[in-house]
């Protein structure tokens, strides 16, 4: 391990893992202890079992999945209570709440004998972070593997009220000056995501980036459980929080702040959270990992039609998951934003959609979305700058280690999913930001030298 990497403060970490463990929370959301969810005996009456060819039959019926309970898990809930995973196989599917990403990374290191997890939903790049060890207890790598992307979009930045309409909004019109003037008094903007160095981070941070807001210098930007940023919220010491649906959706209803953007705005069709598992539990069980695939693979279909949104709402909304209102969830599943502050988004392509958008497939984990993560994981300085030195020699050969798109594919083809809906190339070319930015997976340098607002200097 360099010594670049004993560097990176794993105190950090811990404060993270030890604040959400501590932390009084609201029943259903983000701090809820580790529980199962869903019934064996819901699942079976859904779908019956299909007929599986003895070459295809799993190694072992049993998996245990941690989620988070946002919208990006919905494909693993449904799975379950739709009798997916038992369809191709796997009737004995455990999925176990998660109360933080610190507990779901302490808990995928233990593994599901010792009573943790064997893989589960991830925010990116956490499995190449866990992978290289440079999140994980001692620096100690364990090998994941990525099988798969759960979703896109359902993700937004979400602002106190006592800022609408004072420009703080997609483009940061004025804040800027807002930032600035509290910072010369001493008072700074405070801002929030629920985990460091991954997809909420990042999301907040281009969108700062993007209005000349240096996050590392000119706000507070931390990681802050969800209960307590919006407690924090209310009381006015909470400014910005960039989570998944449905806290920034709860945040309006509630009254307590507005939509400052969508990730859609951002990044239409981005990236967002994936389906990893642990390397040495996918090599023991190869047909076990195709079978669960699969199960994800039907539900995100059944999730994307638009006409199963209210039934999948009051399956997610069920106490044993969400525990929500299910209005907090409904509306944005359909496309229907109040961003709180008169504006109405009313677009079903900005919407959460879990297997197929404007650019194809939804769930194939494209290796090029990878790069991105680990690129702007240098931008920020959380990993050195030889990740993306030699057109990103390195951070290829940990992609090319950790993306099983192969497993995905053999999985698709034994789905009967039409060749269609099967790309044929890891990059889904190059990519542009709300800003006008590109980001170019040929070439990551460029990408890095054309932003005026990083940590890194190239």
């Amino acid at each position: 391990m360099s010594e670049f990497f004993h560097q990176i403060s794993r105190r950090k970490f811990i404060v993270t893992a030890t604040a959400s463990a501590s932390a009084v929370f609201l029943k259903g959301c983000l701090g809820n202890p580790p529980e199962s969810g869903g019934n064996a005996q819901s699942q079976s009456a859904a779908q019956p079992v299909a007929n599986i060819s003895p070459e295809q039959a799993p190694e072992t019926k049993a998996v245990k999945l941690g989620y988070i309970p946002i919208v990006e898990s919905a494909p693993l809930i449904i799975a379950k209570e739709k009798g997916f995973f038992a369809k191709y196989g796997m009737t004995d599917v455990e999925l176990s709440k998660q109360a933080s990403w610190g507990s779901a990374r302490d808990n995928v290191e233990i593994g599901s004998a010792a009573g943790g997890i064997d893989g589960g939903q991830w925010q990116m790049p956490m499995p190449h972070l866990i992978t290289e060890g440079v999140i994980t207890k001692g620096n100690q790598k364990l090998p994941m593997y990525l099988l798969c992307q759960l979703i896109t979009h359902g993700n937004g930045i979400a602002i106190a009220s006592k800022w609408q309409g004072q420009g703080i909004d997609l483009k940061l019109a004025r804040a800027k000056g807002i930032v600035s003037q509290l910072k010369s008094k001493g008072s700074r903007f405070k801002a929030a995501h629920t985990f460091p160095h991954v997809n909420q981070d990042f999301w907040i941070r281009y969108w700062l980036g993007a209005g000349g807001i240096d996050p590392d210098q000119d706000i507070d930007l931390l990681p802050v459980p969800s209960a307590q940023t919006v407690a924090n919220m209310k009381t006015g010491t909470m400014d910005a929080f960039s989570t998944g649906d449905p806290w920034p959706y709860r945040i309006v209803k509630d009254k307590i702040g507005y939509m400052a953007a969508l990730t859609a705005d951002i990044w239409k069709n981005h990236p967002e959270e994936y389906l990893a598992i642990r390397a040495d539990w996918v090599d023991k069980n190869p047909k076990a990992t195709k079978a669960i695939l699969k199960g994800i693979m039907e539900a995100q279909q059944w999730c994307d039609n638009f006409d199963n949104r209210q039934e999948m709402t009051k399956i997610l909304a069920r106490r044993e998951y969400f525990n929500v209102p299910e209005e907090v969830l409904l509306e944005p599943f359909m496309g229907k934003y109040n961003m709180g502050d008169g504006r109405i988004v009313d677009d079903k392509s900005m919407a959460a959609l879990y297997w197929k958008d404007e650019k194809g497939s939804v769930s194939y984990p494209y290796k090029s979305h990878d790069l991105w993560f680990i690129t702007e994981s240098v931008r920020w300085g959380f990993l050195p700058k030889d990740y993306i030195a030699n057109n990103a020699a390195k951070a290829r050969a940990l992609i090319d280690k950790v993306n099983r798109e192969d497993i995905w594919k053999e999985a698709a083809k034994e789905a009967g999913i039409p060749a269609a809906d099967i790309p044929t190339n890891t990059s889904r070319g190059v990519e542009e930001f709300f800003d006008g930015i590109k980001f170019d997976p040929d070439k990551p340098e460029e990408y890095l030298k054309s932003l005026k607002v990083k940590k890194v200097s190239v």
